[in-house]
């Protein structure tokens, strides 16, 4: 059951990448950096990278953070 290697997603991924993924814009990611926010990620060299596992498991808290939509009764 191994994936094609074409078709799987690089394990790090730039804070572009990053923000395609998540559907945001760069300066989000980055100013959730700043705040200390968002997803885990760290520096190689001058480059922010994001590991693919990290960016995925963020995405599973925040959506278990959403509230559950009131009841809607008549």
């Amino acid at each position: 059951m191994s994936d094609h290697p074409a078709r799987r997603e690089p394990e790090l991924l730039t804070i572009t990448e990053a923000a395609e993924l998540l559907r945001a814009p760069v300066a989000t990611l980055r100013y959730w950096r700043h705040l200390g926010t968002g997803p885990r990620s760290f520096r190689l060299g001058r480059r922010v990278l994001y590991r693919s596992d990290d960016l995925h498991s963020w995405i599973d808290a925040q959506h278990s953070r959403v509230a559950p939509a009131p009841d809607a009764r008549p």
